[in-house]
C-alpha cells in the first residue's frame, strides 16, 4: 500500500526571486525524503489481517475437538473400518503458528498480498476460485486451508472442500472413444451408467435422506449372482454384514439432515477394455456432506458438521453376446467406501456424524492409524481397524 501523507502551508516559503528553481527543488526533494524517513509506518495487509483474525477469534477453532469417526468397508468382502478424528497437540501448535505467521502456509492461501489492498483481494479470490477437472491420480493430500468453523451460511469453511465442485457438476465424465472392435456408443453407455450410480446413490437428496436409491439399483445387472439381493438385503435390513453404506450415502433423518443443498464432489471416471470383453469403467470420488441435527431447529443450535466419503468403484459393462449378462447393465467388480465422521459400533444402514455439542453413543475404541479423509492419494479397501482422522 503507498503512503499517504497531507502536507501543509507554512505561509513563510522563500519567493522564486531570492532563490533559483534550481536550489528550491533540491530542498524541496530533501524535505519529502525526511519525512518519509520519519513518518510513522503503516501496517501492512497481511498484518492487518492476521490482527483482525486474532481479536475476532473465540474460544476453539472448529477440529480442535476429539470425535469423528471414519470408516471404510469393501464391497466384496463385506470389510469395515471406522476411525475416529483425534485432533492435538500437534495440529493445535500448526493452527498457532500460522495464525502468527501465515507466510509459512505455501500459496498465500489467506489471500493476503505483500503492500497492497488490490492484491489482498486478488489472493482471496484465488483460494476460494474452483479447482479445475481431476484428470490425474493425486500424489499428495491437499495442502492447508485457513482454519474456519462450518456454519449454516459457510458449512465448507476450513475445508479444502471448499474448492471443489458443487454436486453432480463435479462428476465429469471422459470424452467416450472406441476400444478396438467395442464401439464408441457402448464405451458411452458404460460411462452414463457408471455416472447414474454415483449420482443417485451419492448424491440424491432423498437417498442421503435415507431413502431407497431405485435409480442406482436400476444401472445393476440382476443376473450378477448375488449383488442385487444383498444391496436390497441391506437396505430392508442392515446389519455389519449387509450394509447400503457399501455403495450408498444415506443418513437418518430422524438423527440429522444436510446443512444447505450443496454436497461437494471431487475425482474422476477412467475406461479401458475390460476382462469380460467389454468396457471397464474404474470410478473414484470423494463427496462431503456438512449436516446439522434433526433437532437443531427447536434448541437453536447453528452447529455444523461434516462427513467425509471417498468411494472406489469398479464395473463392467460386459459383451453380451459372450457372456450371459443383461444388456446395458453394469456389473460390479470392486467397490469400497471411506467413511471420515461416522461414529463405530452402529450398523444401522446410516451415517452418524458426531457433534461436539453431543456425545457419541454406541461407539468403540480407536486402534488404526491416523488418516486425513482429504487424502485422495492414498489407498483404501485395505485397513480395517478403527483409528483416527487428522480433520473434518
Amino acid at each position: 500500500m503507498s503512503d499517504r501523507r497531507s502536507e501543509e502551508s507554512s505561509g513563510d516559503e522563500p519567493s522564486s526571486s531570492s532563490i533559483s528553481d534550481e536550489v528550491w527543488e533540491q530542498f524541496l526533494q530533501d524535505t519529502e525524503r525526511d519525512i518519509r524517513k520519519s513518518a510513522p509506518k503503516e501496517p501492512s495487509a497481511r498484518a492487518r489481517e492476521v490482527t483482525e483474525r486474532l481479536k475476532g477469534r473465540t474460544g476453539e477453532p472448529e477440529g480442535w475437538r476429539t470425535g469423528p469417526a471414519w470408516q471404510e468397508m469393501n464391497g466384496r468382502a463385506a470389510r469395515r473400518r471406522r476411525i475416529w478424528a483425534v485432533v492435538g497437540i500437534p495440529l493445535a501448535i500448526a493452527v498457532a503458528v500460522v495464525a502468527m505467521r501465515p507466510s509459512v502456509i505455501p500459496g498465500d492461501p489467506f489471500g493476503s498480498s505483500s503492500g497492497s489492498s488490490s492484491g489482498s483481494s486478488s489472493g482471496a479470490d484465488t483460494a476460494t476460485a474452483p479447482l479445475p477437472d481431476e484428470t490425474t491420480a493425486p500424489t499428495a493430500p491437499p495442502s492447508a486451508v485457513a482454519p474456519g468453523t462450518p456454519t449454516l451460511a459457510h458449512p465448507f469453511a476450513g475445508s479444502p472442500a471448499l474448492r471443489w465442485a458443487d454436486g453432480a457438476a463435479g462428476i465429469v465424465l471422459p470424452k467416450a472413444t472406441a476400444l478396438g472392435a467395442i464401439p464408441k456408443d457402448r464405451v458411452e453407455l458404460a460411462l452414463q451408467q457408471t455416472r447414474k450410480l454415483l449420482v443417485d446413490g451419492s448424491l440424491n437428496p432423498d437417498v442421503i435422506a435415507g431413502g431407497n436409491p431405485a435409480a442406482a439399483l436400476s444401472v445393476l445387472d440382476p443376473k450378477q449372482p448375488g449383488v442385487l439381493d444383498n444391496l436390497k438385503t441391506s437396505l430392508r435390513s442392515p446389519s455389519r454384514t449387509h450394509n447400503p453404506l457399501f455403495l450408498f450415502s444415506r443418513f437418518d433423518p430422524k438423527d440429522v439432515k444436510q446443512a444447505g443443498k450443496v454436497v461437494k464432489v471431487r475425482g474422476r471416471i477412467t475406461f479401458a477394455k475390460g476382462k469380460y470383453q467389454g468396457v471397464a469403467v474404474h470410478a473414484d470420488y470423494t463427496f462431503v456432506y456438512p449436516v446439522v441435527r434433526a433437532g437443531a431447529a427447536t434448541d437453536g443450535s447453528t452447529e455444523v458438521a461434516r462427513t467425509i466419503v471417498r468411494r472406489v468403484i469398479e464395473a463392467e459393462l460386459p459383451d453380451p453376446t459372450r457372456y450371459q449378462v443383461t444388456a446395458g447393465r453394469l456389473t460390479l467388480l470392486r467397490y469400497d467406501e471411506d467413511a471420515g465422521n461416522s461414529v463405530c459400533g452402529i450398523d444401522d444402514g446410516y451415517l452418524h456424524p458426531e457433534f461436539a455439542s453431543r456425545a457419541a453413543t454406541g461407539t468403540t475404541a480407536p486402534t488404526g492409524p491416523s488418516v486425513d479423509p482429504y487424502d485422495r492419494s492414498r489407498d483404501i479397501g485395505k485397513e480395517e481397524a478403527c483409528g483416527t482422522v487428522s480433520r473434518t
